[in-house]
């Protein structure tokens, strides 16, 4: 089952599956109980583009803030639970648009029940979510260790399991810090579920590394049809999981808005501070809703060629600059005067 065969999921105000767009997630790296701390990054991660968010609820507490979290905020609440199927129910009770479990660890079939049948009563989706480091003893045995195919028949035979129970309003992430790994699972589990995909690399690292592996193995599985959900797992700034899920569904042309910068690498001839305004520029067109690509170049020579396929571009000199737009030099200006000339451009772009 690929992205557009999938069941369409309604999460709070989002709808996932089907034909849909593929929606951006991250989780909040606060302590739930604490409110504040907890809807202002919220509120940061809905400004930087998040589109579903989830929260740790390790407590009573936690489940608790949810209704005074959520009532602050503008998109999905998503609660994550672990062990305590009374976490799950109370989280439920207090407003979550989704809850995620691992019915491995949730304990009895009759916890797994009791937390199937609030979701049912409420209407609220189930994510089943298994990990890599989560695989069973059975399924590590028969498969002589972690493997795509243990991870996948893990999930589906959760997911059966609350198919048998009656409920079918469901989403399943499999997830492995082996990127590798991750796509084959996926590949496979494609084929078999008929329910939205939230697709990520768990553990993937720090900002750079996990970067670098979430962008590999998110857009393998994308590009192939796969994924209707994604988070971007980094040790780091949740904002920055966001920035790297959009620019990653831009590239793979699954997502559109937005400005596109590209610049060039720097060499020799370069005469300007080209890296330092490269990310002055993408740092000022963050908030500019144009959806069109702009190029700065550090070289006068062959700025105006290598920038003919932006709709406008900036290149340097020495102590000045040129404007460039669809590869025809616009005018020449000076080096400091670069930036506030090309924000004015873009800023009157539709006038």
């Amino acid at each position: 089952m690929y992205r557009e065969q999938t069941k369409v999921i309604t999460i709070g105000n989002v709808k996932i599956g089907g034909s849909n767009p593929v929606a951006i997630q991250s989780m909040t790296n606060t302590k739930t109980e604490d409110v504040e701390a907890t809807v202002a990054q919220i509120l940061a991660l809905e400004a930087a583009g998040c589109e579903i968010i989830r929260c740790a609820v390790p407590t009573m507490e936690a489940a608790g803030a949810l209704r005074e979290i959520k009532s602050r905020i503008h998109i999905p609440l998503v609660a994550d639970i672990h062990f305590d199927y009374r976490l799950a129910i109370a989280s439920i009770e207090n407003g979550a648009d989704k809850i995620r479990i691992n019915p491995g660890n949730i304990g009895s079939r009759e916890k797994v029940q009791a937390v199937v049948d609030k979701a049912k009563e409420y209407q609220v989706p189930i994510r089943v979510g298994v990990n890599s480091g989560s695989l069973e003893k059975p399924l590590l045995e028969k498969y002589g260790g972690v493997t795509a195919e243990g991870i996948v028949e893990s999930a589906l035979d959760k997911v059966h399991m609350i198919e048998e129970m009656g409920y079918d309003n469901l989403v399943v992430s499999i997830k492995s810090s082996d990127v590798m790994m991750c796509v084959k699972a996926h590949e496979l589990i494609a084929r078999e579920c008929p329910y939205p995909l939230h697709v990520g690399i768990t553990e993937s690292g720090t900002v750079y590394s996990g970067n670098v592996k979430s962008s590999v193995g998110l857009g393998i599985i994308l590009y192939e049809g796969i994924g209707n959900t994604i988070r971007v797992s980094l040790t780091g700034d949740p904002c920055e999981e966001i920035r790297t899920a959009k620019l990653i569904l831009k590239t793979l042309d699954l997502r559109r808005g937005g400005i596109e910068v590209v610049s060039c690498p720097t060499c020799g001839r370069t005469k300007i501070d080209l890296i330092g305004l490269a990310n002055q520029v993408e740092k000022m067109v963050a908030d500019i809703p144009l959806d069109i690509k702009v190029a700065v170049m550090g070289c006068a020579v062959n700025g105006p060629g290598e920038a003919k396929e932006a709709d406008i571009g900036i290149a340097g000199g020495i102590g000045e600059g040129l404007l460039i737009k669809k590869g025809q030099i616009v005018k020449k200006v000076k080096e400091e005067e670069l930036l506030d000339t090309l924000r004015q451009e873009l800023l009157n772009w539709n006038k």
